[in-house]
């Protein structure tokens, strides 16, 4: 919803809060207006649904600069999750294996959710199931956090792919 500003304003009477943040107490819309104007600011309307409703004396563009200031300090502070991959194949060593698990590790302790797949090659995709998907287990074995798993291994286009997730 957007905030009602100067002439816009329905109210009979505001609650005036000035550009420094004093409460001026309760005034008539017109001599809010003018008190607005005689400062060279406006008169935006805050909170509509209150009795009687707020309205501050300050610039309209500081005032929007500063609402999506908040807006995205908001939206930075959820801790969006995101889904991190991690890829191994068949020969991949024990080396990497331990990497790529410890990276795996620390991404499940700051809360996303991992991706793990055994990426196959040529004649690899007819290999026997249960020996492709002990080749995954193998990462899933190194990994130090405690984890759930989200969607069990199941067979993609390049291979297999399990996802996982803090316990």
């Amino acid at each position: 919803m957007r905030e009602r500003i100067n002439n816009q304003i329905r109210a009979i009477e505001l609650r005036i809060i000035d550009s420094d943040g004093k409460n001026l107490g309760v005034l008539k819309l017109s001599e809010a207006l003018k008190l607005a104007q005689a400062q060279g600011l406006d008169l935006i309307e805050i909170s509509a649904t209150s009795v009687p409703p707020v309205g501050k004396i300050m610039e309209y563009g500081k005032f929007q600069y500063t609402q999506n200031k908040k807006l995205k300090k908001v939206k930075s502070a959820g801790g969006v999750s995101e889904t991190k991959s991690v890829q191994v194949k068949i020969g991949t060593s024990e080396h990497d294996l331990g990497v790529k698990a410890k990276m795996a590790s620390n991404w499940i302790k700051e809360g996303h959710r991992i991706k793990a797949e055994l990426y196959l090659s040529g004649r690899a995709k007819y290999m026997d199931e249960k020996f492709l998907i002990g080749r995954l287990e193998r990462l899933l074995k190194l990994i130090s956090e405690k984890y759930k798993i989200a969607e069990p291994v199941k067979k993609i286009p390049k291979g297999f792919m399990i996802t996982l997730e803090k316990a």
